[in-house]
C-alpha cells in the first residue's frame, strides 16, 4: 500500500532512542525527508548515520535524515529546529512530538522543580511545537500531529503520578486542536504505549529480574503474561501506527487516543 508519504517532511522528537528511533526509520523507508531530534549530540548523529545505513541496505535508496540537536522541553530548542527543517526542506508535513516520560514516583516524591520539568517536557513541548509548527502545517496539503503519550491517560498507573497527571493534559490539548485545526486539514492524535521494550523499560525489568534472583528473560516473560497477547511491545509496533496516522489514508481519524499495549489497558473507552 502506499501510504502517500513520499517525500512529506517530518519532525520526530526523541529520535535517537526506542520509539522515536523506530518512527524515523519507518517514516524513511516510507520515502519521507526526516528530521530526528534529540538532546544528545553524538547518540543523534550515531542513530541518523545508522538509519541512513539501514535504509539504503533494505531499499536501495538514499534516505534524506538530518539530524538536529534539541531538547523536547526547551522553547529556545524547538524554535531553531523548526527554522532548520524549513530552511532545509521548505515545508513540514508531519510532526511526532515525542520528549520520554517523566520520572517515576510517588506524590510526596516529587518537588516542584519535577512538576515543572515533567510539565515543560511532555505539554509546553507540545504547545510549542505545534505554535512554531503550525504555519507551515497549514500549508500542506496533508498536516499531521501525532504526541506520544502512555496509556495512563486511559488507567493511571500506581507510582507514576507526574505522568498520570501532565499526559491528561496533552489529551485535552488534543482533542480541542484537533476540532480548532480539522477545518485548515490538519488531523491531531494521541499514540499511547503500552509496556514497550525500550531503554526506559529495560532497567525496570532488570531490576525485577534482580530482586527476585532471576534472569531478564525470566523477569520479561513474568510481566508478558499480564498482557492479552502474551507479549512486551516493541518500538516498532507504537512506530507502525504512527506511521499510519501520519499516512493519506488516515486523514479521518482525528482527535483520537490509540492505544498499542497489546489489550492491557482494563478501561473500555
Amino acid at each position: 500500500m502506499d501510504l502517500g508519504l513520499r517525500d512529506r517532511v517530518a519532525i520526530v522528537g526523541g529520535a535517537s532512542q526506542g520509539i522515536g528511533r523506530a518512527t524515523a526509520k519507518m517514516l524513511a523507508m516510507e520515502g519521507c525527508r526526516v528530521v530526528m531530534a534529540a538532546r544528545r549530540k553524538d547518540e543523534l548523529e550515531v542513530a541518523a548515520a545508522d538509519l541512513r545505513a539501514r535504509v539504503f541496505a533494505e531499499t536501495g535508496s538514499n534516505a534524506t535524515i538530518v539530524s538536529v540537536m534539541c531538547d523536547m522541553s526547551s522553547h529556545a530548542d524547538i524554535q531553531p529546529l523548526v527554522a532548520r527543517t524549513v530552511a532545509e526542506f521548505g515545508a513540514i508535513d508531519v510532526v511526532v512530538n515525542n520528549a520520554g516520560g517523566p520520572p517515576l514516583g510517588r506524590f510526596e516524591q516529587h518537588d516542584d522543580a519535577a512538576w515543572q520539568k515533567a510539565f515543560d517536557t511532555n505539554l509546553m513541548s507540545v504547545v510549542w511545537m505545534v505554535r512554531e509548527t503550525l504555519p507551515h502545517l497549514r500549508k500542506s496539503d496533508q498536516a499531521r500531529i501525532i504526541n506520544i503519550t502512555s496509556t495512563a491517560v486511559k488507567e493511571p498507573i500506581d507510582g507514576l503520578i507526574l505522568s498520570n497527571s501532565i499526559r491528561l493534559g496533552t489529551t485535552g490539548l488534543a482533542k480541542t486542536l484537533s476540532r480548532e485545526l480539522g477545518p485548515s486539514g490538519i488531523t491531531v492524535n494521541n499514540v499511547a504505549p503500552g509496556m514497550t521494550m525500550t531503554d526506559r523499560i529495560r532497567p525496570m525489568i532488570e531490576a525485577q529480574a534482580n530482586a527476585a534472583n532471576q534472569t531478564f528473560e525470566q523477569a520479561r516473560d513474568e510481566r508478558a503474561k499480564r498482557i492479552p497477547t502474551q507479549r512486551i511491545g516493541d518500538p516498532e509496533d507504537v512506530a507502525a501506527t504512527i506511521v499510519f496516522l501520519a499516512s493519506a489514508q488516515a486523514r479521518q481519524v482525528t482527535g483520537q487516543t490509540i492505544l498499542v499495549d497489546g489489550g492491557a489497558t482494563a478501561s473500555v473507552m
